[in-house]
């Protein structure tokens, strides 16, 4: 394996893109905009995990087999279903974009951005992946529903474009520009009255 190369722009690109400084390790940029939805979708992934358990325990108490591994075994499911409903927490920063789920966090850079795609599915995905190898995935919702973040990411993007590294994502993210834009009026349409 050879010596890994040095990222350089087009031919012709401006060079606008800031290299990461260097941090002392554990230290944290500021977070600047959050997922505001975040905590009500994950209390109603723990309701539903505490009522799926407390529905269980109490059926089979009132059919008079509750016992210690069955009680276990219905507080674990309870607890797996409400794991596997928790959303992961979408917050951004200056220069920055990052994923936390339940046991450990993706982060971008996102003015280093080489890839945007879309993944469709049952849900409906945008993957993002950076000069440094590291990859991001995250519902396109979160980004309508909270226009902060739509604007961090959105400012990353231009700058990443602007110095030639970002090259394939363009249609998704006009896409995704177009379905904010058009929710934000939608808002403000309703907040005046002119709905």
């Amino acid at each position: 394996m050879g010596r890994r190369q040095p990222l350089r722009p087009r031919a012709g690109a401006r060079e606008t893109h800031r290299i990461p400084t260097w941090r002392p390790r554990g230290a944290r940029r500021a977070v600047l905009a959050h997922d505001r939805g975040w905590a009500h979708e994950a209390r109603s992934a723990w309701l539903c995990g505490t009522g799926l358990a407390g529905l269980l325990f109490a059926v089979d108490l009132a059919r008079g087999s509750l016992d210690w591994p069955r009680g276990c075994c219905w507080g674990s499911l309870g607890v797996l279903l409400a794991a596997i409903l928790c959303p992961q927490r979408i917050t951004a920063g200056d220069g920055w974009l990052a994923a936390r789920g339940l046991l450990r966090e993706r982060r971008v850079h996102t003015d280093l951005l080489t890839r945007v795609r879309r993944s469709d599915g049952i849900t409906p995905r945008l993957v993002l992946g950076d000069a440094g190898g590291n990859r991001v995935e995250l519902d396109p919702e979160v980004l309508v529903a909270n226009p902060l973040l739509w604007h961090l990411l959105d400012t990353g993007v231009r700058r990443a474009r602007a110095s030639g590294l970002l090259r394939e994502g363009a249609a998704p993210l006009a896409a995704l520009a177009r379905r904010v834009d058009d929710e934000g009026a939608r808002r403000l349409l309703e907040s005046s009255g002119l709905d």
